[in-house]
């Protein structure tokens, strides 16, 4: 075989490291995109972060082939949306849900916010201090705090006393039996403190335990034995066999069903700590003048600027050789202009979807139009899949409460009237039409999509199955009332 040398010309598509870059920073989530620059301020000492208060946070250094280190103004995100009255009339506060600060006379939204604050006492310790209150004895107390060591989140008692007895030193010894009758003392002293239902060892327990505080009546009697003997039947609303098995009225049983729904089946759950997890949306939509306008979350936006110092020291180093400063200037500075980039497309984005979406901030989920990628994607003039990039796990504040953006997209179904309408809305409908009906005859399936039928939704009995189980609606049997 002879070799020989050939010369072939071809095209082929290479990412740069700065559009890689931009495209990774444009996937990330707010609180991922501040663990990236974390690392990269630790790492590049050309950039840093813009602090507070700072006299130059306005100012940036973007070195030239001239002069390195003169100051320029940061340019801020093109948010061609801001072009409002600045000052006293519209403020930062007056514009997040919840906000504080003047609002705005022009500002037609309705903003509303919720406070949660997380358990300040556990389980544990609001039991302890109250076994430390008693009359007990050291051992008994020892035994009593072993079981509150032993209960769950929810306040039960998960293991047998014999699986208890197990773990105690003596536990295998001679004296096990004693061992055993002293600890079921013990879990009759720990059921005896607050709240009640503590230590119980199945639902029925817990709910029997509660019900013994009830004052004597004709109705405690009754859920008490629907409690002990009928609790799946209950669940399972079957109210004929429940009648059947007491021969009870419907009137009693109603009383008894409605004592039952006071009680808590998981008494220990008002004391965990609640696992709240912080969404710090990237944009905010509010009604200025009569129209929704989206803008960008300033706490969202990390301010970054070139190092003044470091840009100094490159400059006189030139000379030198300042291979790796320069390198570390180049990434401080691609750095910088991918983030404006990544909020500027999330700011067009948010704006092409609000304009869309207008009638769900006007009126709800029920108002809510299909919407595809492909159409954002058209207007805003990117790819599908930047799209997709730029939708997920980025947030949208609003006077309706902040919802992710891929949140505003979903199928359609077809109407009579040859248009579509939106499977979100559907499911607002659904929610509309189980919480008005009547509880005596709960509405089927097949009677849901009869009645969309009638609004011109053509949908079928299993798609309604399939949103209302979505919707964590329970079956026509499990909606049966009294």
């Amino acid at each position: 075989m002879r070799q020989t040398l050939q010369l072939r010309l071809s095209q082929h598509l290479a990412l740069t490291p700065q559009l890689q870059q931009s495209i990774r920073l444009l996937q990330l989530s707010t609180l991922e995109l501040n663990q990236e620059i974390e690392q990269a301020l630790q790492e590049n000492p050309l950039l840093e972060r813009i602090e507070p208060g700072d006299a130059m946070s306005m100012t940036a250094f973007t070195p030239g082939a001239d002069a390195l280190a003169t100051p320029q103004t940061v340019s801020e995100p093109d948010n061609r949306f801001d072009e409002r009255p600045t000052g006293d009339e519209l403020t930062w506060g007056s514009e997040m849900p919840g906000g504080h600060g003047p609002r705005d006379p022009n500002d037609d939204s309705e903003a509303d916010s919720g406070e949660f604050q997380a358990a300040a006492t556990s389980l544990r310790d609001h039991l302890n201090a109250q076994l430390a209150m008693t009359q007990l004895g050291a051992h008994e107390r020892a035994l009593v705090g072993f079981l509150i060591e032993a209960l769950d989140e929810d306040g039960y008692l998960a293991q047998d006393l014999e699986e208890l007895a197990d773990v105690l030193p003596d536990g295998g010894g001679e004296d096990r039996e004693e061992l055993l009758e002293e600890l079921a003392i013990a879990l009759k002293h720990l059921q005896n403190l607050d709240p009640a239902g503590i230590g119980a060892r199945s639902p029925a327990e817990c709910l029997e335990l509660q019900l013994a505080n009830v004052p004597a009546s004709a109705t405690r009697d009754l859920a008490r034995a629907i409690v002990k003997n009928h609790l799946e039947h209950l669940a399972n609303r079957d109210f004929a066999k429940i009648k059947k098995a007491l021969g009870c009225e419907d009137e009693a049983l109603r009383n008894a069903h409605a004592l039952i729904r006071t009680l808590n089946p998981r008494p220990g759950a008002q004391y965990s700590p609640l696992d709240t997890r912080y969404i710090i949306p990237d944009a905010v939509v509010r009604k200025y003048r009569g129209a929704w306008v989206t803008s960008l979350n300033p706490d969202a936006m990390p301010k970054l600027r070139i190092n003044r110092l470091y840009a100094n020291l490159l400059q006189k180093s030139r000379s030198n050789g300042g291979a790796n400063l320069s390198g570390q200037l180049q990434e401080a500075k691609w750095l910088i202009k991918n983030v404006q980039q990544r909020f500027d497309t999330i700011l067009r984005v948010s704006q092409a979807i609000v304009d869309r979406q207008r009638a769900f901030f006007d009126h709800g989920e029920v108002a809510m139009r299909p919407l595809t990628l492909r159409e954002i994607a058209e207007t805003v003039e990117l790819h599908e899949s930047t799209i997709s990039r730029v939708t997920t796990q980025k947030y949208l504040a609003s006077p309706r409460g902040i919802y992710e953006l891929k949140y505003f997209f979903g199928s359609h179904v077809a109407t009579d009237t040859g248009g579509a309408a939106s499977s979100t809305a559907i499911r607002a409908l659904i929610k509309q039409l189980v919480s008005a009906e009547d509880g005596h005859k709960p509405l089927s399936d097949a009677k849901l999509a009869e009645i969309l039928g009638e609004q011109g939704i053509v949908v079928a009995r299993r798609t309604v199955a399939k949103y209302r189980e979505s919707l964590n609606i329970p079956p026509v049997n499990l909606r049966k009332t009294l």
